[in-house]
């Protein structure tokens, strides 16, 4: 049988995702015209289509099913990332010169949604097969090693950070290609040149667009109150800066968490959904659901995140098969990431990244992939239980 309690605890997300698509869409219907459940019904459609699909492949064999998978999406998905940039604009429509988005009729797809899935699944099979029982090694070593993920990876940063301008989604996939790779037996020391590394490339896509650096620009000037109060004057008139656009996104998402209290406002009665937080449904919906559901309201959707979170890890520590357990800790890394970068942003940590709240943010693609991702872990549960069954035998044979 296949992990219920995972499989429960995504139904959860997946539910109260169409809730809020409805609730918290109020201001974006009214000024676009559409119908009232607009939202509701493009959410209910990839909500039924990423059930059935998580459903269809947690029936199959993995052994079988698995790696055919795996590499369609990874493959498949890559090489649309690629042809999409030459596809007519009655197609693939540019938004501020980057083409995320493939529409086909009425809906419309992202790629990099389903591409970070068979992202996952390729550095899986490729450092269970590679890197696994190798043993310590030198950093020259390692490096040799690494070479050619980084080489991947580069790739992957042209198609997404710099063509489709998405930095949020490149993030997640650095961080989970470093963290597996330690996981699949290279050295901490290792790890910290990685990260030493990827900061640095960072700091560099920042630097190379304009927009990014007015974002960080905006961001910091609504921590610089706190941080320059420890500065002598001379240093505050250098690296103060006037608020731009975004602080009063940020404050607005603030204040809209604040509003929301304990119990919050009650399920509709949020008040700054109403054009004070724009894409509340999408990227802010942590601030929009706080705000109409309280306090308490949050820490029981984060509750959720973390069983499933825990779910997963649980799943991972009981396969034997390194394939499947950098699979199943990588969907982790995918969610866990995601929800980090999106929480941080919204309270004004660290600057917005765009990146939606998996299973919970409004967006087809992201809720289907996700779904995908979780039918595969579901798939490898149904396996993990009979080698429970056949060690137990074993052990009372013995």
């Amino acid at each position: 049988m296949i992990d219920k309690p995972l499989y429960i605890s995504v139904m959860l997300l997946l539910t109260l995702s169409l809730i809020m698509s409805y609730s918290l869409s109020t201001y974006t219907i009214i000024l676009y015209h559409y119908n009232d459940f607009h939202f509701f019904l493009r959410q209910l459609g990839a909500v039924f289509i990423g059930l059935i699909l998580m459903i269809f492949l947690s029936k199959l064999d993995p052994d079988k099913w698995f790696n055919r998978i795996g590499f369609l999406l990874f493959i498949s998905f890559f090489l649309l990332m690629i042809i999409m940039q030459f596809m007519p604009s009655s197609m693939v429509r540019a938004v501020g010169g980057a083409k995320r988005w493939i529409h086909l009729g009425p809906a419309s797809i992202a790629p990099v949604e389903f591409f970070k899935v068979g992202f996952v699944f390729f550095l899986a099979w490729s450092f269970s097969r590679k890197l696994q029982n190798k043993g310590k090694a030198t950093i020259k070593e390692e490096f040799k090693m690494f070479m050619p993920y980084l080489f991947v990876f580069a790739i992957v940063v042209v198609l997404i950070a710099i063509l489709q301008k998405d930095l949020g989604q490149t993030v997640v996939l650095g961080g989970t290609l470093a963290i597996l790779f330690v996981l699949a037996g290279r050295s901490m020391k290792f790890f910290m040149i990685l990260t030493a590394l990827g900061f640095t490339s960072f700091v560099g896509l920042i630097i190379m667009a304009p927009h990014r650096m007015q974002r960080i620009l905006s961001w910091w000037s609504t921590v610089q109150d706190t941080i320059l109060s420890f500065f002598p004057f001379e240093v505050v008139k250098v690296l103060q800066v006037e608020a731009g656009k975004e602080p009063y996104q940020i404050s607005n998402s603030l204040n809209a968490i604040q509003n929301g209290g304990l119990w919050g406002q009650g399920l509709g009665n949020g008040q700054f959904k109403l054009g004070y937080i724009s894409e509340v449904h999408t990227d802010f919906v942590l601030a929009g659901l706080t705000e109409e559901l309280g306090f308490v309201g949050l820490c029981l959707v984060i509750l959720t995140f973390l069983f499933l979170i825990f779910r997963l890890k649980k799943i991972a520590g009981d396969v034997d098969e390194p394939h499947y357990y950098l699979f199943t800790v990588g969907v982790s890394l995918l969610i866990s990431l995601a929800l980090i970068i999106n929480s941080y942003g919204i309270s004004g940590i660290t600057p917005i990244k765009g990146i939606a709240i998996p299973l919970l943010s409004y967006g087809g693609s992201q809720v289907v992939a996700n779904s995908i991702a979780i039918g595969m872990v579901l798939m490898i549960s149904k396996k993990r239980r009979k080698w429970h069954y056949q060690k137990t035998v074993i052990k009372e044979n013995e």
